[in-house]
């Protein structure tokens, strides 16, 4: 099985996927890939390699997972001072050598930005995944500790983006910077006209972001569509953490997916493992 691991700066994701099986020739019957499981941590930027470890190994237990079914590990990371840690783990524990997406890797997206090393893995990978499902031009919204906007050409090219600040942070900003507001839990508020301190910050970040998003949506489209045939649909997509709070009140956001990273790392994995097997 292939486990796959998106380390963001807050929370990392994992994921067990069943990879995609070969037609067998009497039934011509081919298994595609499947996610068997998943689990959100925060991110252990101060766990040592054996505390690391010891939690995989814990989470697979719960799971009723052995760490020997593992045959492949693909790794998405925008924490740099963790990845030699993650390495150590996946060498000392699964005894392999994962694939971490960085400059070098086939990922089949050209990055036609100023500095392509300058593109984030997850946001690679989640280019790679809304390509793979629309196969056309669209646009990826990821709500994580920043709320990054990412554009696909209809050639599957990245075309670039926008970063904002994301929703927690907006929440722990105000109530850092100002001595009287609390912090509060995000989520969609009861009214749009508040009456007391709690829900006036609510209204203000879940109407806010929903503001932030479809402006800056209406805009992208816009521009993309400007340069297509008349009437040319722009697929966008949602994930992240709060990615289905936000979306429920969007006018521009047409699909959620909470896995898109995941999924992007494991079709990235599979391209690099064939061209590994052509090589050979």
């Amino acid at each position: 099985m292939l486990l796959a691991i998106d380390v963001g700066n807050t929370n990392t994701v994992l994921g067990l996927y069943r990879p995609a099986e070969p037609a067998e020739p009497e039934t011509a019957q081919r298994f595609s890939p499947e996610l068997l499981a998943t689990w959100r941590i925060t991110t252990p930027e101060a766990r040592t390699l054996d505390e690391f470890g010891v939690l995989l190994r814990s989470l697979f237990e719960q799971g009723g997972i052995a760490g020997d079914e593992i045959t492949g590990i693909a790794i998405s990371s925008v924490v740099p001072p963790i990845d030699s840690t993650l390495r150590q783990v996946c060498e000392r524990f699964f005894k392999l050598r994962p694939m971490f997406v960085e400059p070098g890797v086939k990922t089949g997206l050209p990055v036609l930005i100023d500095n392509p090393a300058e593109a984030g893995a997850d946001r690679i990978c989640n280019c790679v995944a809304a390509f793979e499902r629309f196969a056309g031009p669209c646009i990826v919204v990821d709500m994580g500790t920043a709320t990054t906007f990412d554009v696909v050409s209809p050639k599957g090219e990245f075309l670039g983006g926008a970063i904002a600040p994301g929703l927690g942070i907006s929440a722990d900003a105000l109530f850092t910077r100002a001595a009287r507001l609390p912090r509060i839990e995000v989520r969609k508020p009861a009214k749009v006209i508040g009456t007391g301190t709690v829900d006036n910050i609510q209204i203000g970040l879940y109407y806010g972001y929903i503001g932030l998003v479809d402006g800056i949506l209406e805009r992208m489209i816009k521009r993309i569509q400007a340069d297509l045939p008349a009437d040319t649909p722009v697929q966008t997509i949602m994930t992240g953490g709060l990615g289905k709070l936000i979306a429920a009140g969007c006018r521009f956001v047409t699909e959620v997916d909470d896995n898109l990273t995941l999924t992007g790392l494991r079709i990235i994995f599979e391209r690099n493992s064939e061209r590994q097997r052509r090589h050979k």
